[in-house]
Order: C-alpha cells, then sequence, then structure tokens
C-alpha cells in the first residue's frame, strides 16, 4: 500500500454516499455535477452538493431515494419524506485477524435470485438487482438453502470498506451464522488494508451488541431520509 493510502481520513464517512460516488466507486455514479446518484440496478442511494438538494427530484429514477447524512434532509420541491430513519455509524479501527470457515462459500451470479430473496425478504437495507456486485458477498448453506449472507457496499476511501447486506432467514437465527460471516468480510477487508465500517438502525441494540462484540465502535448518529415523488 502507498504512503497515503495508510492515512485513515475517517471524515468522509460523515458523507459515505457523496465521496465513494466521487471516490473509489465513481464508475457507478449517474448523477451530474451537484447530485451524485448511484447507478439504480445497484441501489437508491444518492447525495448532493449542500444547498442543492432541488436537484435531486431530477434523478429519483424509481419509487424513492435514499440519502444517508448527519441530518435529516428536507424534501426539496418535487418530493416528499417518506421515512426518517436514526442510524448508528460504527467503525472497527483495531486489530482484525484472518478468520477462516470451511463452511462459508463465495456468492456469485449463480446465487443472485437466492441473495435478492433473502434481501427482501429480511430488509438488511435497500436491495436491487445488481447490489451483490458492491463487492465480495459471502453466504452460508444449510441443506443446501442459502440461510444467511453478508458482504460489502460503499467505499468512500481506498481504506474504508462498508459491511453490508448482513441476513439471516428467521428459522436460522440463533446459530451465530451472522458472526461468522461478518468475521469473514471483515478479515476480507483488512487483508487489503481496508478498515471496516458499518450502519445500524439506531433502535436496532441486539445488532449494535453484536458489531461491539465483533470489534466495532460507535463513531456517530446519522440519518436516513428516504425521499419519494410528491
Amino acid at each position: 500500500m502507498s504512503e497515503p493510502d495508510t492515512i485513515l481520513k475517517v471524515e468522509v464517512l460523515d458523507r459515505p454516499v457523496w465521496h465513494s460516488l466521487g471516490g473509489p466507486q465513481k464508475v457507478l455514479d449517474v448523477g451530474h455535477g451537484e447530485v451524485r446518484r448511484l447507478d439504480p440496478a445497484y441501489g437508491p442511494f444518492a447525495a448532493s452538493l449542500p444547498g442543492q438538494e432541488h436537484s435531486l427530484a431530477e434523478h429519483l429514477a424509481g419509487a424513492e431515494i435514499w440519502l444517508v447524512e448527519p441530518e435529516a434532509v428536507a424534501a426539496p420541491s418535487g418530493l416528499h419524506v417518506l421515512k426518517v430513519a436514526p442510524l448508528l455509524q460504527m467503525i472497527a479501527d483495531g486489530p482484525i485477524e484472518p478468520y477462516d470457515d470451511p463452511e462459508i462459500i463465495q456468492l456469485g451470479e449463480t446465487d443472485a435470485a437466492e441473495m435478492a430473496e433473502l434481501a427482501l425478504a429480511t430488509e438488511p437495507g435497500p436491495w436491487a438487482a445488481q447490489t451483490w456486485r458492491y463487492g465480495q458477498f459471502y453466504g452460508i448453506r444449510i441443506n443446501g438453502r442459502l440461510a444467511a449472507m453478508a458482504g460489502e457496499r460503499m467505499r468512500p476511501a481506498a481504506n474504508l470498506a462498508e459491511v453490508s447486506g448482513v441476513c439471516t432467514w428467521p428459522e436460522f437465527r440463533g446459530r451465530g451464522l451472522a458472526a461468522r460471516l461478518i468475521r469473514k468480510v471483515m478479515a476480507g477487508m483488512a487483508a487489503r488494508g481496508e478498515v471496516p465500517y458499518l450502519h445500524s438502525y439506531a433502535s436496532n441494540a441486539s445488532a449494535i451488541r453484536l458489531y461491539e462484540s465483533l470489534g466495532f465502535r460507535a463513531r456517530r448518529p446519522m440519518v436516513a431520509t428516504l425521499l419519494g415523488p410528491a
């Protein structure tokens, strides 16, 4: 890793969507100028320059658009607020050990339909047709069925990567599957010189406890604002 890449500039996490689409994941940006909009095939995320929120309506491209910011965003003309969800942003900036688990498999295109079914049923966050292409996803199968998975999403800097898509079918919960999968994702990130971070719904105390047990600490509160057509 080159010397500049070793500097962890965590302030970009204050606006993860803006910096991801203007940086390491710029290829996924279909916005222009004052608005950065994730390719809708990957998900509904967008961000704008401060004071330019009025331009978001041009980039709806579907039923809703998600803004992940330090504060809730007022709906600009042409849009209205569907939901405001308080989040807790967490980061694992301590040592991360390698992790190997023979039951964990790498997921890919042949698993995409099952991944979508699991994500849409359990709602770990927004999921679209190409969400699984953000980065590496891993899963655990039980009796042939994809029981749980976890993967990657936003990269606001070359050495920061988001753990995302963590979900388990209800009948397989309580077995520690999510913890094993998150460890696998974190180990992969650490091996690439990346520091893992994530977002949890602030009200999900059990998930937050799990993340803390895996080495994450609270960094700051964030807010997801969901906007739809007026």
